[in-house]
């Protein structure tokens, strides 16, 4: 499919998205959402691909929202008759939540929807210029996507309380203090280094990454440790019947490389 607004490519078993509005420092829209979720569903349909990168061009991740219909938003608003709720923008929180695994690959700024689109990936590395904020108290808006939540919980809630309130600026190195970020590198080892994790989860067993991103979506936040271990026996009880298993039984005691199902 010819898009507009992103570039898409593979490498091995890895899928590539990178934001493409650079002129605009990758600012939103609905068309660039559309795109990236309709890449991300057919990747996830897709057994040759095992991993996805999110990444961008130019200078900035994405500087957050583009502003074109933000005033005629708020005169229809302050006139009384209002917009409708709209609640399609959660649906890439949810396709990013059940998606194969997804790379966040973060430069330049990163700031309001920037940030909150790479919460529900799976893991984030940025580079040593990134700028990261929730912003959206600057302009009396609220957080949204999930963010208050997944924000709280990646980067713990005292973090996740300051960022929101104040709309700071984070830098990379804080950033990866606070858990945000696993990692950070220079700018030109970026896209790199984000190819180089994915490759390595898209080479592990396809079945089981599946099985333990479903446990990690459920049970950090579940009180009951009989049911978080309920979830994980009933799913190693799975996992120890599946071919993958045994051909990593197989490999070890042959001394080789893995050779796992790609289906």
């Amino acid at each position: 499919m010819n898009y507009e607004q992103i570039l898409t490519e593979t490498r091995d078993r890895v899928g590539v998205i990178r934001l493409n509005r650079p002129e605009k420092l990758n600012a939103w829209t609905d068309q660039m959402g559309n795109e990236i979720s309709h890449q991300v569903s057919a990747w996830n349909d897709d057994p040759a691909i095992g991993a996805i990168v999110l990444a961008a061009e130019g200078r900035a991740f994405c500087a957050g929202a583009d502003l074109g219909g933000f005033a005629n938003r708020a005169q229809v608003n302050s006139e009384g008759s209002g917009e409708q709720i709209r609640r399609g923008g959660a649906a890439i929180t949810h396709l990013f939540r059940r998606s194969k695994p997804i790379v966040a690959a973060v430069q330049g700024y990163a700031v309001g929807i920037g940030l909150t689109l790479i919460l529900p990936t799976d893991i984030r590395i940025a580079s040593t210029d990134a700028q990261l904020s929730i912003r959206f108290v600057k302009v009396g808006l609220m957080p949204e996507l999930g963010s208050t939540r997944l924000l709280a919980q990646i980067a713990g809630l005292g973090h996740a309380t300051d960022m929101c309130l104040s709309g700071r600026m984070v830098p990379a190195a804080e950033a990866l203090r606070m858990g945000l970020v696993s990692d950070v590198v220079e700018r030109d080892a970026l896209l790199g280094a984000a190819v180089a994790r994915a490759d390595e989860i898209a080479n592990n067993p396809p079945q089981a990454v599946t099985m333990i991103k479903e446990l990690l979506a459920k049970n950090p936040l579940d009180p009951d440790l009989e049911a978080v271990m309920e979830r994980e026996l009933l799913r190693d009880q799975i996992a120890r019947r599946l071919p993958d298993h045994t051909e990593a039984l197989a490999a070890l005691r042959e001394k080789r490389p893995p050779n796992f199902a790609r289906s």
